[in-house]
């Protein structure tokens, strides 16, 4: 329960943010009403079902709906009437210029206008640029209210955990008291608070954020540097991990980084810079190593189906981003997949969070399978783009004899290669011997 006063809060925005940040607050006390205009998944709500996959999620949705400190609204109006504080926690989408689209926001501030409460305050929660608190204020045409800047930072998978234990609370507002008010909705965490000026909250997320990507970045480099000299890339990064300025979190190699936050944020930031006149040529490199990373996994693929993917059957495990969640924006293996399927490739992909019904944009031409399985029957590789624990414990007896031949391009480097090829499979990972 939360160390401060019950407060009322409006959170706009039923997604992989609002959701975790409305049951956040009412765990803490807080009293809840959270909009969500789109009906599928304001339905969803209705009935106790999660719109998204979350660990912990329903579960802490739940507590929030029984207790009565949590409920669910079509309209952003109803939502905010005479709330004290009001999130927008609502899309920000990369634009054709790499800038973030903050059309979602401009149309979630002029709705909620005219039916805020005196001296409220507008919380930007989504990732958005530099002076946006500015252009939320202009936008509402509202003195008597203000608005403030507090960032999110949680990740897909563990939005819950990352909800009730944060690193940090980053507030940035030119009113100190609105800014300290919104911090103190989050005293119950007991995490560090971080009081700023608007400008600067709103450059920490991008920063983290792009940080992030560059390390990510650096390990999918150095992978490719151990498979130059023959080194081992695990134990490279057992020997980088243990150095205290540097840790183990985001040194794990893969396909290639995406979601719904990197590859947007990245970009958006190298377009805040130019605006500015500053050329980011760092952050631009991480972007083109991730870029280049994609190619050189579809190159191994390549390689496994005997030099050309043209007329090859490819099995694809894994479809999202990244394990613990249903998201596929922006995600390297369905880059991959699709990359495969221009080659000229007979994708045929599994993935626990895609029904077979769902063959379409992104994942039309491919072949969406009932599991792992029936995915790998027929096909000259595996590529595990994915790292979905239930891949290590597969029988791969059987997966070997439904497979005209047997070769694996594990991508995660989540499978045992010696074990493999004890089994008769030809086998490579990323950076690994």
């Amino acid at each position: 329960m939360s160390a401060s006063e019950p407060r009322r809060v409006a959170v706009v925005g039923a997604g992989y943010v609002g959701l975790p940040t409305a049951a956040t607050l009412a765990h803490l006390g807080h009293r809840v009403v959270l909009a969500e205009r789109d009906p599928v998944r304001y339905e969803k709500l209705a009935r106790g079902e999660m719109p998204i996959l979350e660990k912990g999620l329903g579960t802490l949705v739940a507590e929030g709906v029984a207790a009565g400190r949590l409920r669910f609204v079509r309209a952003a109006p109803e939502a905010v009437a005479g709330a004290e504080f009001v999130f927008l926690c609502v899309p920000t989408p990369q634009g054709g210029d790499g800038a973030a689209d903050l059309s979602y926001v401009a149309a979630a501030a002029e709705e909620i206008a005219p039916h805020l409460a005196p001296g409220a305050v507008v919380v930007n929660k989504s990732t958005v640029p530099v002076g946006t608190v500015t252009l939320v204020h202009r936008i509402t045409g509202r003195d008597d209210i203000t608005v403030v800047s507090n960032p999110e930072f949680l990740r897909e998978g563990t939005a819950v955990e990352d909800s009730l234990h944060p690193d940090r609370i980053v507030v940035g507002a030119d009113d100190h008291r609105s800014a300290s008010a919104v911090a103190e909705l989050f005293a119950g965490t007991g995490a560090p608070r971080i009081v700023t000026d608007t400008t600067t909250a709103e450059t920490i997320k991008y920063a983290s954020n792009a940080f992030l990507a560059t390390k990510l970045s650096f390990v999918n480099e150095l992978a490719g540097v151990c498979e130059s000299v023959g080194a081992d890339v695990r134990d490279v990064i057992l020997g980088l991990g243990y150095d205290r300025r540097i840790g183990f979190e985001f040194l794990r190699p893969g396909p290639g980084w995406g979601g719904s936050c990197l590859p947007k944020d990245t970009s958006a930031l190298v377009h805040i810079a130019e605006e500015a006149g500053y050329d980011f040529a760092l952050l631009r490199g991480a972007i083109a190593g991730n870029d280049a990373q994609l190619a050189r996994v579809l190159r191994k693929v390549a390689v496994m189906a005997g030099g050309s993917l043209q007329g090859s059957a490819v099995a694809v495990w894994g479809l999202t981003f990244k394990a613990g969640t249903d998201d596929r924006r922006s995600s390297p293996a369905v880059a991959l997949a699709r990359r495969a399927l221009e080659a000229g490739a007979r994708v045929q992909a599994f993935d626990p969070t895609v029904g077979s019904a769902e063959a379409r944009g992104e994942l039309a031409g491919m072949v969406l399978c009932a599991d792992p399985y029936e995915a790998a029957r027929g096909a000259g590789v595996v590529a595990l783009l994915t790292e979905w624990d239930e891949f290590r414990g597969l029988d791969f007896e059987k997966v070997r004899e439904v497979m005209a031949t047997p070769a694996v391009v594990d991508a995660r480097n989540l499978l045992d290669p010696a074990a493999l090829r004890r089994l008769g499979f030809a086998y490579t990972g990323v950076g690994r011997r």
